[in-house]
Formats: C-alpha cells, structure tokens, sequence
C-alpha cells in the first residue's frame, strides 16, 4: 500500500489502474468470503446434521453456537484472509473491505476515485460469493451477521466497533507502514481478524466488514438489525484512523527505536554487564559509556533502522548528524 498519484494530480488522471485494482478488489473480495463463509456454512450444516442423527430433529441451526462452531468459523475467516491477503498484497493491497479502504482512503493511502471503485466492487463481490453458496450448497445460508441472543444492538454496535477499529489498525500498522516485517502483513492482518472473530462471533455474528454483511443480507433477506454492520464498523474506522494518526503525531518511531533492526550490536549485553555498569559508575570505559553500550552504534542512526515519518504515507528516511539525539 503506497501513495496513489492521483491524491496529489488530476483525480482521474490513474482512471485506467484504479479501474483495475477494483476488478482484482472483486475477485481478492470473492476469494476471500467464498471460502470464508463457506467455512461457516460447512460447521454449521455439520452441527444440524449431528443433531438430527442425535434425535433433536432438524430444525434450524440453534441460537448458542457451539465452542467448535466459534473456533472452526474463526479459524475460516482468519484463513481465509490471510491467504487471500497474500495472493493480492502485490496486486491491489489485498484490502476485501470497504471500511478498511474507507480508513485508506482518510490516511491518504488511495485517493477517492479508488476508494468509490474499490468499495462498489467490495460490495458486488460480497453478493456475488453469498449467491454462489446459496447456489452450490444444501439447505438455506447460515452466515447471516445478527446480534446473539440477550445483546442489543447498541452493545452490538460498540462491539463491531472495537472490534473492526483493531482489525484495521493492523492493516495501517503492518501494511501501509513501511518496516522489515511488512511483506509479512498478510500472517498479522489474517490473525487479528481470527481473534476478534472468537470475540465477536457469539454476540454480533463478528461481521468487521460492512461487504460481508450486506451480501449475504442480499440474497436471503435484510433484518432489523442491519443498521449495526454498517454503523459498527464505520465507528471503528474513524477510531483506527484517530489512534493512527496520534501515533504518527507522537512519532511513535522514536519511543522504541530499531525494534526492527537486525543487527546484533543493537542487542542488549546481558544482565552481568548491566549490574557492572551501574556499580562501576561508567568509570573505565570507551568515552564514559556504560559495559552495555559498548560497541553499539549509539552515534549515529542507520537509515533503514530508524525511520522519520512524514504523514499517512510511510516513511522517508533520513540521517542524522553524529551524536545527535532522537526527538
């Protein structure tokens, strides 16, 4: 995810690219909740079929879901975005959801012409894969997003709120910031979504997205309760892109620097050395330092360990002059 001319040139001036990533945005979109949903509708139609077998008729899927049902639903969409996150990260981002694309679109990531583009195809792909289940499996669907029993949908919408902001927070932090783990966002994104679905899935149906509740309401039917999926997740956005911003604001970079380095002489030199440093008064060493900062590069700053952001759209590196300090 980098900067798209088109923020600071003529808006429609990428016409023909972002064009494109919307078509790639539809078929990443439908990957994902095919086998996403899929996966939901495969351990809920196991659990109707183990009741039937156990004498409690077949009726429709219970209300409770079961440990299994959280966990395998969770683990399906955890999946099932990671993978198809890392098929299209090169391509289009891999961003499958237009609150996440909405929350690009805030930090400057993409412009807005690609943002309407993206969240239209996000949209049609979500009701393109519910039909297709509809079409290729037995019985009705069962991936309806719908507040659990006893939550209302105030409480319900705070959770998809919460829930949606961490989800794209890790997709500003690990995927629209530039950093040595960053070809590895698409392992991170898929595992944030896999934790707040074991939150969320009991009391909200864990939506996060407002694609992959509006198509499977597209093809089996709208509730009363579909305002929450679209107001949840769009109050996370706004507290992701807020959290965000404060922490470029803070220049967050500053308060742990070279957590991402890989050079071994910015390890620390072990307790021993530690305790003899502070008993020692930092008298007997190298230019006062202490037995710990002893051959660390404590003068001056590798430009790939120490970035200096300079707005939403990653970092440009810069060196400082020798010895000076990190502010």
């Amino acid at each position: 995810m980098t900067k798209n001319p088109e923020t600071s040139g003529k808006l429609f001036e990428n016409l023909s690219l972002d064009l494109q990533a919307a078509w790639l945005e539809f078929c990443g979109t439908f990957v994902f909740l095919l086998f996403g949903l899929g996966g939901i509708q495969a351990v809920n139609y196991q659990t109707v079929l183990d009741s039937s077998q156990g004498g409690q008729g077949a009726g429709s899927i219970t209300p409770s879901l079961t440990i299994v049902q959280i966990l395998y639903s969770s683990a399906a969409l955890g999946l099932s975005l990671l993978f198809s996150v890392w098929l299209f990260y090169r391509v289009t981002g891999g961003i499958f959801n237009p609150n996440v694309t909405t929350a690009l679109l805030l930090t400057g990531v993409i412009g807005p012409v690609r943002w309407a583009l993206c969240c239209a195809a996000q949209m049609v792909a979500a009701i393109a894969a519910s039909a297709v289940l509809l079409a290729l499996l037995p019985g009705p669907i069962s991936f309806n997003t719908l507040p659990g029993p006893g939550v209302s949908k105030s409480q319900a919408t705070f959770i998809e709120m919460f829930v949606t902001a961490a989800l794209i927070l890790s997709v500003l932090m690990l995927a629209a910031e530039k950093h040595r783990s960053t070809p590895f966002a698409p392992v991170g994104i898929g595992l944030t979504l896999f934790a707040c679905e074991l939150f969320a899935l009991s009391f909200t149906g864990g939506s996060l997205n407002t694609a992959r509740s509006f198509g499977p309401a597209v093809v089996s039917g709208f509730d009363a309760s579909h305002w929450v999926y679209w107001v949840g997740p769009f109050l996370g956005c706004i507290l992701a892109v807020v959290l965000y911003s404060i922490l470029k604001h803070v220049e967050y970079w500053n308060i742990n620097p070279m957590q991402d380095s890989i050079d071994a002489t910015n390890s620390p030199s072990g307790p021993v050395d530690t305790i003899r440093g502070m008993t020692s008064q930092n008298t007997g060493h190298p230019n006062g330092k202490s037995p710990q900062m002893v051959g660390r590069n404590t003068s001056s700053i590798d430009r790939e360990d120490y970035p200096t952001g300079t707005g939403p759209r990653g970092y440009e590196r810069t060196e400082r002059p020798t010895g000076e300090m990190a502010v």
